[in-house]
């Protein structure tokens, strides 16, 4: 156990609810761990550092988070350690830690140290470690989330913030390849925005146009450019890639992209590509490209990238109105995918430090 050398206080639930979990059906999402750790902010500092059993926030009407949307999250996994049951493994927490905090300047938030979130992960996961699922493509999902506390009706930031991480077992999130479709009526940011930071706001923009598209029969967009809807940008809450005749092309991030978010399983997938000698390319892919690319044979695969999913195939891409099926026979991604899942859960050795152990 690593020394916690800041002051958490520590309230244990006195009503476990583990006990009426079915582990080898859990729904994503819906059912909350015993504890969370909650920070508050105010006078220019985080104090009362504290895991206390899950329950509500109090929070008044005129609550700001609630008016003006300074709310920011991050998404995270752990898993229990194959080679010693009773360790978890968290997957590259401290990235998730400094993309909090690009979210947090971009909509005029404080910043949180990485001390204080990793050591707040560390204390709440310490006492809910039985809740990390062991079934097959389980894990525990991890959510930090930060929201503006002030109880003021007026336009500008907030003084006063929580700080808090919750977490849910989880089961798969995609139980078959997708079938996605080039969205370019709807953005979802738009150059200058808040695509590159993961504020509340920017999902509630895509749950209209994902509604419509569920109702044509697809399970996610491909969101294009906000300009010229000529670009693949992303997949609803994923990165995309495609394979093309053995090169994997994906959309930029870096360094003057700030439409799409920089994804910490995004980083992952090209450092595994390129470790296992796989040419990567990250630059702009137009909707002309991908669909070229079906008819013409040469693109083995897509698919998503993301904390939730990890990797999910796609069955089918939309233009138009048009439905283009992809290659049936494409496992590739589904093989990233296991040795992927085997770094994260301990069945593979962890050659680059990812894993923080707890």
């Amino acid at each position: 156990m690593k020394d916690l050398a800041l002051d958490i206080r520590v309230e244990k639930t006195q009503n476990s609810r583990l006990s009426e979990v079915d582990f080898n059906n859990i729904p994503f999402g819906k059912i909350m761990a015993d504890h969370m750790f909650v920070a508050d902010y105010s006078d220019g500092k985080w104090h009362d550092l504290r895991v206390v059993p899950y329950g509500d926030f109090q929070l008044g009407p005129a609550t700001s988070s609630l008016h003006y949307g300074q709310a920011i999250f991050e998404g995270l996994k752990g898993f229990r350690n194959a080679q010693n049951p009773s360790e978890v493994l968290v997957f590259r927490p401290q990235e998730n830690a400094k993309r909090l905090n690009v979210s947090a300047e971009r909509i005029c938030m404080p910043q949180i140290s990485e001390e204080i979130f990793m050591q707040g992960l560390h204390a709440l996961l310490e006492i809910d470690r039985d809740w990390v699922p062991d079934t097959e493509d389980s894990s525990l999902y991890i959510r930090p989330f930060m929201f503006a506390t002030d109880n003021f009706l007026g336009m500008r930031p907030s003084e006063t913030y929580t700080f808090a991480i919750i977490t849910a077992p989880a089961g798969k999130y995609y139980s078959k390849a997708l079938k996605v479709k080039v969205e370019k009526e709807f953005s979802r940011t738009a150059p200058g925005g808040t695509g590159v930071a993961k504020v509340a706001g920017n999902y509630a923009a895509s749950l209209l146009p994902a509604k419509l598209a569920a109702e044509q029969g697809y399970d996610q967009l491909l969101y294009t450019d906000a300009k010229e809807h000529k670009y693949i940008e992303e997949s609803g809450t994923m990165n995309v890639m495609f394979d093309i005749d053995g090169t994997f092309v994906t959309a930029p991030t870096v360094p003057v992209e700030d439409t799409i978010l920089r994804s910490i399983t995004r980083l992952t997938v090209i450092e595994l590509l390129q470790d296992m000698g796989k040419k990567v390319e990250e630059r702009h892919i137009s909707v002309e490209e991908v669909i070229s690319s079906i008819k013409n044979g040469k693109l083995r695969g897509a698919f998503g990238i993301g904390t939730a999913v990890t990797i999910a195939p796609f069955a089918t891409i939309a233009e138009d109105g048009v439905d283009y099926d992809l290659p049936t026979d494409y496992t590739f991604s589904l093989e990233l995918k296991a040795k992927f899942q085997g770094i994260q859960k301990g069945e593979l050795e962890d050659t680059k430090g990812w894993t923080y152990k707890i």
